[in-house]
């Protein structure tokens, strides 16, 4: 698979290449809160989830495309944002990924009707390749002594931006107009918009070449049958001719894709990287991980927010719940720098499989702790801290298997492989709360013993994760190669 070599950064004799402490402060920072901002947009709508059909006068089964569109979009977009970040310049792909953030955010903010919306919260989902372009960014542009940590909280502001969204977007919905959630969302794309051209260098590492068009629309194909048959299997029926010729679609296009890209000269995802032990593995682990994260998300809420006549709801309020989940944001911030320290010392491999340990030990400890709001903040925070080591490591397990070239379609696919996992959590756990109900005075609600089923396999996709983590090769910490960071293996691939 041929590509056109990538150009490293010439520093020249006196000149490592790499910004001053300063300089490299500010960078992370910006990209750290590019990737906060685009997270957000997870958890914007669900405050007004509800309240969407009289809001936009269409039928509820309408409205949840507003959730739905931001999901295929960043599907589709997030593999392809990263390869042309490889071939014509990171800094200059996230800024369009922004332009896209900036743009629906507007878009959903003017809307007052269905059609509009749905296109402004597509815009949105364009922009989900802005955490893998930082991370490549980071990659090029930063000591190696300051990679690890850095890498680890841009990665964990996917699940940062998440946790803090959802009790902020609740206030405002609560105090304010809904279109002030988009209004806000605009600003923040804008403020980092300015922020990014004039703190971030473009970086020099590209592979040039031309881009693989007919494996862009294979993909999105195949992805886009896939998430949809995922997502609205249980509106449309699991065994609905709708949902399994979805499904067969999906498998049909995906493996005349990989068909395809095994042949072309300069394909869209290099199979043949990604086959290698190290990135294969990692990627499947990161399914497991993406679905024990959401796990968090779909059950606290609701048991939050259940009427205390239930028995086991708390009868709080959406902003007291969101409010509850903020914490875990905290956590996975505050292990960024740990994960690193961790990652340099024992390798990635140990910081993977330690945080998916404490993952399914957050869910062990919320099986039997339900009753009081601070069991729930307790969960959250050790999930998150879970999280925060799970999410730290995975990007130097990629970066480490994979040349400077491809860092930026390489992390785009493992970005893609969590959303996956997250996107099948939310339909596993909706047909298991959906089929173990109780009834609530005629009303039927998910019943208690369907959220620990929730729960206890969330803590079953954690230990997955561990188990398909021990088969990654062993690593000994970090080292400069050819002016990059990398980790250094100490097992074979």
């Amino acid at each position: 698979m041929a590509h056109a070599p990538s150009r490293p950064v010439d520093t020249g004799p006196a000149d490592t290449g790499r910004p001053a402490a300063p300089r490299a402060n500010a960078l992370v920072a910006v990209l750290a809160f590019g990737g906060i901002v685009v997270s957000l947009m997870q958890t914007l709508v669900i405050p007004i989830v509800p309240e969407l059909p009289r809001l936009l006068n269409a039928p509820a089964s309408d409205t949840a495309w507003a959730v739905t569109a931001t999901l295929l979009a960043a599907a589709v977009a997030t593999p392809m944002t990263g390869r042309l970040g490889d071939m014509y310049g990171k800094r200059r792909m996230l800024l369009i990924s922004l332009v896209m953030l900036v743009a629906g955010s507007v878009t959903a903010a003017l809307s007052d009707s269905l059609t509009p919306m749905i296109a402004g919260r597509a815009l949105q989902g364009l922009a989900s390749g802005v955490i893998p372009l930082g991370i490549s960014i980071m990659r090029d542009e930063l000591p190696a002594e300051r990679l690890g940590s850095a890498t680890a909280l841009m990665s964990a502001s996917l699940g940062v931006g998440g946790a803090l969204g959802l009790p902020a977007a609740a206030l405002i919905a609560d105090n304010f107009d809904w279109h002030a959630l988009f209004w806000v969302s605009a600003a923040l794309s804008v403020v980092a918009l300015v922020l990014v051209p004039a703190l971030v260098p473009e970086s020099e590492v590209l592979t040039g070449g031309r881009f693989d068009l007919v494996g862009g629309i294979g993909m999105a194909a195949g992805l886009v049958s896939l998430l949809l048959a995922i997502s609205k299997g249980g509106d449309w029926g699991w065994g609905s001719g709708t949902t399994l010729g979805l499904f067969a679609a999906a498998v049909v296009v995906l493996l005349a894709w990989g068909w395809w890209e095994l042949r072309v000269r300069e394909p869209l995802v290099d199979l043949r990287t990604t086959a290698r032990r190290q990135v294969l593995v990692t990627n499947l682990a990161s399914i497991a991980v993406g679905f024990a994260m959401f796990a968090m998300s779909l059950v606290i809420p609701q048991l939050l927010q259940l009427p205390e006549a239930t028995g086991y709801g708390l009868g709080k309020s959406l902003l007291v719940a969101g409010l509850t989940m903020a914490p875990s944001g905290l956590v996975m911030m505050a292990t960024a720098p740990v994960s690193a320290a961790l990652s340099k010392a024992k390798g990635p491999k140990t910081t993977l499989m330690v945080g998916a340990l404490v993952v399914a030990g957050g869910y062990g400890l919320n099986i039997v702790l339900m009753s009081e709001l601070w069991h729930f903040v307790l969960v959250t925070c050790v999930i998150g801290a879970g999280i925060g080591f799970t999410y730290g490591s995975m990007p130097a397990l990629i970066m480490s298997a994979v040349p400077a070239s491809e860092t930026g379609a390489a992390n785009s696919l493992n970005t893609l492989m969590r959303s996956i996992g997250t996107s099948t959590a939310s339909a596993v756990a909706g047909v298991i709360l959906a089929q173990l109900t109780t009834d609530f005075g005629g009303t039927p609600l998910p019943s208690q013993d369907g959220f620990k089923v929730v729960l206890a396999i969330g803590a079953g996709a954690a230990l997955l994760a561990f188990a398909v983590a021990s088969f990654i090769p062993r690593q000994r910490g970090w080292r400069v190669e050819g002016g990059v960071a990398q980790v250094a293996e100490a097992g074979a691939a």
